[in-house]
């Protein structure tokens, strides 16, 4: 009699994995963009795809918000609690992240965030009127082809 195989012990520490970064990465090329949500000025839940959401450190994902007076800009500073999705129907593959997000438009991270990004998000903003908004990861939960994620800030 055989044992049954053994799910694989989730990754817990706060550390985004090259294969969690490829896929944050690739998502807008793959055609699996990134869908945010956030908290607008009235209390209400927002969600927007995003194919800007790149990984930009083990444990930061950042996006580039293209509309100075767009809705995310805009209500960060009431509630910067935001979660992001991805997922790949074709490997089954589900990642929810959660953080705390903030603008940083120094110039270093302007020229980081900006020359990552796919380049027609970089194309939709030649003139760089956006702002990068990084996304400080508390936890991130979910699955991909052999691995169980529940990683804890």
């Amino acid at each position: 009699m055989t044992t049954p195989a053994q799910p694989p012990a989730p990754l817990t520490e706060m550390k985004l994995t090259d294969e969690i970064k490829k896929a944050v990465n690739e998502s807008f090329t793959s055609g699996k963009p990134i869908l945010v949500a956030y908290v607008d000025a009235d209390g209400q839940p927002s969600l927007s795809f995003r194919g800007s959401a790149i990984a930009f450190s083990d444990n930061q994902l950042a996006i580039w918000a293209r509309n100075p007076e767009g809705g995310l800009l805009n209500n960060l500073g009431k509630n910067n609690r935001i979660t992001m999705m991805y997922r790949d129907p074709e490997t089954r593959s589900m990642l929810q992240f959660r953080g705390k997000a903030n603008v940083d438009n120094s110039e270093a991270t302007r020229e980081k965030v900006y020359a990552a990004i796919p380049e027609p998000e970089r194309n939709a903003d030649k003139e760089k009127k956006g702002s990068p908004v990084i996304i400080d990861l508390d936890r991130v939960d979910g699955f991909m082809p052999g691995i169980r994620v529940a990683m804890r800030k």
